[in-house]
């Protein structure tokens, strides 16, 4: 299934995300597996972004946190305290939400995962999940605006959350 086309109209306040961010953007896909399954689809693709690169990139601008770390014996990318190059996981309601903030150089930043259910899916009997995506950010300051023009206004943002819906997506109807 293709994903639905990106939301710009601003959301209400959500839980987790620090205040005086402002929002970005909404990207969502709907996948064809329950709730659960896309949960632990999307806590995998993330547990394999702790690699070199992400890391590096981290500490090149000086992003807090700058490594992954698991949280404690609960485990698993997505669990609350968890941290991936970039993002801590501030929040997490499995396997409805989770927030996931952080910063660096240029900015201060959140992404809130949300998963709902299609009609009947809580009774079995639907059709599968749609997995949003929305990123809220500030950028201070003139170098804040350059890095939100090269990230967000160049589409570079749009190309990597989309990439990364479809490979859950892949990955959980699999």
């Amino acid at each position: 299934m293709s994903p639905h086309p990106p939301r710009t109209t601003t959301p209400p306040p959500e839980e987790g995300v620090p205040p005086g961010l402002p929002f970005v953007d909404e990207h969502r896909v709907r996948i064809t597996a329950g709730p659960v399954v896309v949960w632990a689809a999307l806590a995998g693709w993330l547990g394999e972004r702790g690699g070199p690169a992400p890391a590096a990139y981290a500490r090149l601008v000086r992003a807090q946190p700058a490594s992954a770390r698991p949280a404690g014996r609960s485990g698993g990318a997505l669990a609350e305290g968890a941290a991936l190059p970039g993002f801590r996981v501030a929040l997490s309601v499995p396997p409805e939400r989770a927030v996931l903030t952080g910063r660096h150089l240029f900015s201060r930043y959140a992404a809130v995962l949300a998963l709902s259910p299609e009609p009947g899916e809580e009774k079995g009997k639907g059709t599968g999940t749609v997995l949003a995506v929305r990123t809220y950010a500030r950028f201070p300051g003139p170098l804040g605006a350059v890095y939100r023009a090269l990230v967000i206004g160049s589409g570079g943002h749009g190309v990597a959350v989309r990439r990364m819906l479809d490979s859950v997506r892949r990955r959980a109807e699999g």
